[in-house]
């Protein structure tokens, strides 16, 4: 597991309070460091899921480390209900894993140049065949919306006229044109929206998070714990809503609703009325923790 670091170790086990004889999820395996901390911390059990098969098969040795504590699953996290029924606490690390990031193959980086795939499942729709493929419009639209790229447009427009794009550095370079020589001076990459932006779309990231939230709600356990590190505007926003809309009472969804219809009861007590972000230490040693934001909160009783 070397090379990994958890973004927010010491706030996600606070915020979590692993106890003796509790069932915790993992709804994002990764490099295995939550799950390590969390079974180190407490007598445990943990439940890991990733749909990355290369970190199934990397945590295989933590499976070993802590027989009979451990069990590993291949697939989504918004599955997770299907996996168990019944959980002490939740914890979701969204984004790119530091190994999949940190290998040229997987596509996810223009810091050395690989194939542009960005699957996180290795399976379906890779990020070469939607931009060879698709329309100049839903292109544009997906780069505007995902990456919150003001310049969307001119850059589906300059890769379209490039077609076909096959590696990572061919798009940066693409892209890097199309936004013009006053982008190469801000100090983000001017890639490095669009790459965020076709990386969420391949892996239908935000609907993969709504759908994990609505799971994680169905199996945790009164007083059971919901921790969420989010590393974009889009994805905070979402946990944020969800957590808000449901730590208090609401109103019937429609005024068309019959009348008797019952508000419903909150599910959540927010353990974090504002997010967390990393320590001025943990900077120093691990930038990928700059975006970082953590929302946590406290399942209720029925």
């Amino acid at each position: 597991m070397s090379g990994h670091l958890p973004v927010m170790l010491t706030e996600v086990l606070e915020a979590l309070a692993p106890r003796d004889g509790a069932q915790y999820v993992d709804g994002t395996f990764g490099g295995g460091g939550y799950t390590r901390a969390i079974l180190e911390a407490a007598d445990c059990r943990v439940l890991g899921i990733d749909r990355d098969p290369d970190a199934i098969a990397r945590g295989q040795a933590l499976v070993d480390q802590f027989a009979g504590r451990l069990t590993l699953v291949q697939g989504e996290f918004s599955n997770m209900d299907q996996f168990t029924d019944a959980s002490d606490g939740v914890v979701l690390d969204l984004g790119v894993s530091s190994f999949q990031f940190d290998q040229p193959a997987r596509g996810f980086s223009f810091r050395e140049d690989g194939p542009l795939d960005m699957r996180m499942s290795l399976s379906g729709e890779s990020a070469a065949d939607f931009v060879n493929t698709t329309d100049e419009r839903t292109l544009s639209l997906t780069i505007s919306r995902y990456g919150e790229e003001k310049n969307a447009r001119r850059i589906a427009r300059a890769i379209i006229a490039a077609r076909p794009v096959t590696g990572t550095a061919q798009l940066a370079a693409i892209v890097s044109q199309a936004q013009g020589p006053a982008a190469l001076r801000h100090p983000i990459h001017p890639a490095t929206r669009t790459f965020q932006a076709l990386r969420i779309h391949v892996n239908d990231e935000l609907g993969e998070l709504e759908r994990g939230l609505d799971a994680a709600l169905k199996i945790l356990k009164p007083e059971g714990r919901l921790v969420v590190v989010s590393f974009h505007s889009l994805e905070d926003r979402m946990v944020k809503r969800f957590l808000s809309e449901r730590s208090t009472s609401a109103p019937r969804a429609s005024r068309h609703a019959p009348s008797g219809t019952p508000a419903r009861a909150a599910s959540f007590q927010l353990l974090t009325t504002r997010p967390r972000i990393a320590s001025a230490e943990e900077l120093s040693t691990n930038p990928r923790a700059r975006s970082a934001k953590l929302r946590a909160g406290l399942k209720l009783a029925a």
